[in-house]
């Protein structure tokens, strides 16, 4: 059983609430906060610490997360049947937090790849990429394929991926949508984790291939292949040509070595996977200690899902 001590979190010292490291029972007292809860306190919720208004503003991490919509007594649960969101002024402050990263003068290294073209890799895969939703399915088979026991004699190559989506048709085949997914889709077909990429099409869709590589710079090349489900006549047709098509790839794909090379090559992309109540406590925290350790070898971190952001720009702002 934990300590008393331990039932809660307290994340800063002017909170008005903390969070339950486990479920609380009614009547459970939390003797560092001089409280006893009013109700059940589900895992990783809040419970009140001290007496708070309607309209009152309620502070989690020193920061107003909302203003509350009927009387809380101490020991209450904090949730959305007793607080709601609000429009507050914000200092937005910037730079005035700035602190100058410190670089290490001997950088971190790892084993990556080096691409003909300079860039790193981290892996080495080859991709089957789907120009349209129509055609998603067979590069999910053709991927399917190439299994660990049939890649056993390809020990550098770390596995067939298929890029599939939901889109490519039944849209203009000029503006802004396309040119969104030609880009994620050019992107990936020279993505450096990709040593060679097989693009496939239906024939007949709006994102035609010719039209996606032309847009991109892109052109056919051996790490570079494409053709359509038209073409070759029919799925199971095509299923065989695209795993005939893989297998050329993958000898001259095998044929890479991995070597120690700078942290500054590598791009960590962060999103949010699902939050609960523990994630600003811990998760979050651990990733943004792990970022700023990659900045400081040079390396680069992207906060990647801005809409994480809404509410707390003001935070950002200020560093």
């Amino acid at each position: 059983m934990l300590q008393t001590a331990d039932l809660t979190i307290r994340l800063n010292v002017a909170d008005d609430v903390v969070i339950a490291r486990t479920e609380l029972p009614q009547g459970t007292e939390v003797l560092k906060e001089k409280i006893r809860t009013t109700g059940v306190i589900p895992a990783g919720h809040k419970v009140a610490t001290r007496p708070l208004n309607i309209g009152d503003s309620v502070r989690r991490y020193n920061q107003i997360i909302g203003f509350v919509t009927q009387p809380i007594m101490p020991g209450d649960h904090v949730h959305v049947h007793n607080l709601a969101m609000g429009d507050f002024e914000r200092d937005y402050a910037f730079c005035e937090d700035f602190i100058p990263t410190e670089l290490n003068p001997d950088p971190a290294t790892f084993m990556g790849i080096q691409r003909a073209d300079g860039r790193v890799a981290t892996r080495n895969y080859l991709s089957v990429i789907s120009s349209v939703n129509c055609s998603a399915h067979v590069c999910r088979l053709i991927a399917k394929h190439f299994t660990d026991e049939a890649l056993m004699d390809y020990p550098n190559i770390d596995g067939v991926v298929p890029i599939h989506h939901r889109t490519g048709c039944g849209m203009g085949s000029e503006g802004e949508p396309m040119d969104y997914l030609r880009r994620t889709l050019g992107g990936y077909a020279i993505h450096p984790n990709f040593y060679s990429t097989l693009l496939i099409g239906l024939g007949c869709e709006a994102n035609q291939i010719n039209n996606l590589l032309a847009a991109q710079g892109l052109s056919r090349s051996d790490q570079l292949k494409a053709f359509t489900i038209q073409e070759v006549g029919g799925t199971r047709k095509t299923v065989q040509q695209g795993i005939d098509m893989i297998k050329e790839m993958l000898p001259d794909a095998n044929k890479v070595e991995r070597k120690p090379v700078s942290a500054s090559h590598l791009i960590l992309g962060l999103e949010c996977g699902g939050s609960d109540g523990y994630s600003g406590i811990s998760a979050n925290p651990a990733l943004g200690a792990a970022a700023d350790l990659l900045v400081q070898n040079g390396g680069t971190a992207i906060l990647s899902e801005t809409p994480e952001v809404y509410g707390a720009e003001h935070l950002l702002t200020r560093r």
